[in-house]
């Protein structure tokens, strides 16, 4: 069953991942990958992500990871096997190096709508299932910029379209799990 996990920045999201994917790797023949999104691109972010490779790998040895800034659907279509938990976070950096990069042009509307298309058709058509993580940024104010309210409002669509490939639905506060929706297994 195919779960999406929203939250604030430091709501626990990742680490509900985290112990989903622990207990689905307890089961025996079990594996499970993560497609990590994120780019560095300044000594603060690279110093992120190195933690975070160290802090996971000493959590969860068994967990594959693969680093996917861009082509996640193609990932989800060559990581999926039933048997096999794949781990996507998260979906708001992903988004960010499609739509803000750090280097080249960001998508136009009429590509960003056939990529998130591919991402949903993958994540339905996936043979095992998927969990994904992603910021719920859409509670506060309207952002200023022109730039941050398109992102802020791509960002709720590509929720909108996940959740209902998704059995699952959780929202995460203050590292406590909100169910918001729960399908029968």
């Amino acid at each position: 069953m195919h779960e999406l996990i929203l939250g604030g920045q430091r709501s626990g999201k990742s680490r509900c991942a985290e112990q989903r994917a622990a207990a689905w790797l307890a089961a025996p023949s079990a594996s499970a990958v993560l497609l990590a999104t994120a780019r560095a691109g300044d000594e603060e972010m690279r110093l992120r992500i190195t933690h975070h490779r160290l802090q996971r790998a000493e959590r969860l040895p068994q967990l594959d990871c693969e680093e996917v800034p861009i082509e996640l659907a193609q990932a989800i279509f060559r990581h999926s096997a039933p048997g096999r938990l794949v781990v996507i976070d998260c979906l708001t950096l992903w988004l960010t190096n499609l739509l803000m990069p750090l280097d080249g042009e960001p998508l136009d509307d009429i590509e960003w709508d056939r990529v998130r298309e591919a991402l949903c058709d993958a994540i339905s058509e996936a043979s095992g299932p998927v969990l994904l993580v992603s910021n719920e940024i859409g509670l506060g104010t309207s952002p200023m910029s022109r730039e941050a309210r398109h992102f802020v409002d791509q960002l709720g669509r590509l929720h909108q379209a996940i959740a209902p490939r998704c059995g699952r639905v959780t929202l995460m506060v203050a590292g406590i799990e909100m169910p918001v929706k729960r399908e029968a297994r």
